[in-house]
């Protein structure tokens, strides 16, 4: 079965990545293409699923960058919106570990001026699923007519929310006011457990998905690094380990992740509405092969997932893996 088409909505984020410079009083910067949503549409792109951008995009340095990527990666931008407005910069540091941190320079930026004008001429009549997430859902003025985007999309497509809380750029507090309301209309919630200690402090993983299943979201996907994932269906609950790799970092790891989770499920024909067909074995499968889309991104620099040719066996180990014991 060919994958229906799945919408993205969300930001596109120039990740300027320090360098060693020339002289100590110099800072070399590496500026990738990135921003969690625009990652998404990327690595669902390059799996094989017909993948809309919603952006607002500059004509700036950055902007240019971003079309140029979006556009190589074959992902659809015939809704993408020029905008008058800068586009978004995110200084990254890596850790030991591959592990990012980033500082944004976000105000008045072209991501977060979302109208309803611009967003009412969004045709969705053949998208089986919405995705957004992170600082779109938050930041405004666009935030409110996001939400008002997906509570139109809700009744006919699936949606799926990735929180990816910035607490350097919006409090924690402002993602938790908004995040019932997000699971009554979504139905896959998507996040990491950084994300949950930041919305959730000290709750375990199982009463946190409780919580989330109770305002209305019918799956719940925690992923755990090197853990794995923990996915909960309506409570039932079951884990996939983690592929062993060699990490050059984890730079859009968590996006690569959710775009190997929606592809599977949309190929297998379980996108669309509230998911009320679906199965533990179909999330099982689909949480199988997103582990492996998530450690071939880990094992290259920046946000790069792998290209479909890439995941064909994959795919089909993934098929099999609702037989295989995945709660070790």
């Amino acid at each position: 079965m060919s994958p229906p088409r799945i919408t993205i909505l969300g930001a596109c984020v120039a990740d300027a990545f320090t360098e060693p410079a020339s002289a100590g009083d110099e800072l070399a910067l590496r500026v990738l293409p990135g921003g969690g949503p625009a990652n998404t549409a990327v690595a669902l792109a390059w799996l094989g699923t017909p993948a809309r951008f919603l952006a607002r995009l500059s004509g700036d340095v950055f902007g240019r960058l971003f079309r140029a990527r979006l556009e190589t990666s074959g992902a659809d931008l015939s809704s993408a919106v020029p905008a008058a407005e800068p586009s978004t910069p995110a200084v990254a540091e890596l850790d030991a570990q591959g592990q990012a941190a980033f500082s944004f320079h976000a105000q008045n930026t072209a991501d977060w001026q979302w109208t309803a004008e611009e967003l009412a001429r969004v045709d969705l009549s053949g998208t089986a699923c919405v995705h957004t997430g992170s600082l779109a859902l938050v930041q405004e003025p666009g935030a409110v007519v996001v939400e008002e985007f997906l509570a139109a999309a809700a009744p006919h497509a699936t949606i799926s929310i990735d929180p990816n809380v910035r607490p350097l750029l919006v409090h924690p507090d402002v993602y938790r006011a908004r995040l019932a309301h997000w699971c009554g209309l979504a139905g896959v919630l998507r996040l990491s457990e950084d994300d949950l200690e930041l919305l959730l402090p000290g709750t375990p993983p199982e009463e946190a998905c409780d919580i989330w299943h109770a305002a209305g979201v019918r799956l719940v996907v925690i992923t755990r690094g090197a853990d794995g994932a923990l996915a909960s269906l309506a409570g039932d609950r079951m884990q996939v380990p983690a592929v062993p790799t060699s990490v050059a970092d984890t730079v859009g790891a968590g996006d690569s992740f959710t775009a190997g989770l929606l592809h599977q499920l949309g190929v297998h024909g379980l996108l669309g509405g509230r998911l009320t067909d679906l199965s533990l074995g179909d999330v099982e499968a689909a949480c199988l092969f997103a582990v492996q889309v998530a450690a071939l991104t880990c094992s290259v620099a920046g946000p790069n997932p792998p290209w479909q040719d890439r995941l064909a066996p994959l795919m089909t180990d993934a098929s099999a893996g609702r037989h295989l014991d995945a709660t070790h």
